[in-house]
């Protein structure tokens, strides 16, 4: 696996703040909104998807949820409709991820896995969970028992 280059990093982190400008004022009237955390993209690495080519797949927590995400690899590449669906095919199965914009630099492909962070005691522990979330969309789904 090839580390992320220093501008992938720092795509992130724009990924990480645009959330912030874009939807931390309406986060904070939610009743499941959690002060303790804050917009932060976890655990990216590179796929490779047949259509799109290189990606970066990985985790977005913020103080109200938790998202499946995946962003170009490079930076160059134009920002799909918003709203507009591609299946991201992981290990685990398949993923429909929505387009979503946030703000003038940052977009994304998303799926939100979790819409209740409330009961996460602090980043470190938001950063854990989306940690096993990775490790499980990244896994092989084992084979259906087709016996009994």
């Amino acid at each position: 696996m090839h580390a992320l280059t220093p501008e992938q990093y720092a795509r992130l982190g724009r990924l990480a703040e645009g959330w912030t400008h874009r939807y931390l004022r309406d986060a904070k009237r939610q009743p499941g909104f959690n002060p303790r955390l804050a917009a932060d993209a976890l655990c990216f690495q590179r796929h490779t998807d047949p259509e799109l080519g290189e990606q970066l797949v990985g985790a977005l927590v913020t103080p109200v949820s938790l998202w499946l995400v995946m962003v170009p690899a490079a930076d160059s590449v134009e920002m799909p409709e918003v709203g507009s669906h591609h299946w991201l095919a992981l290990p685990s199965g398949e993923y429909p991820l929505e387009t979503v914009a946030l703000g003038e630099e940052a977009w994304c492909r998303r799926l939100v896995l979790l819409d209740d962070l409330s009961d996460v005691t602090s980043r470190q522990a938001a950063s854990r969970l989306a940690q096993q979330l990775m490790e499980r969309v990244m896994a092989e789904r084992p084979p259906a028992d087709g016996g009994a």
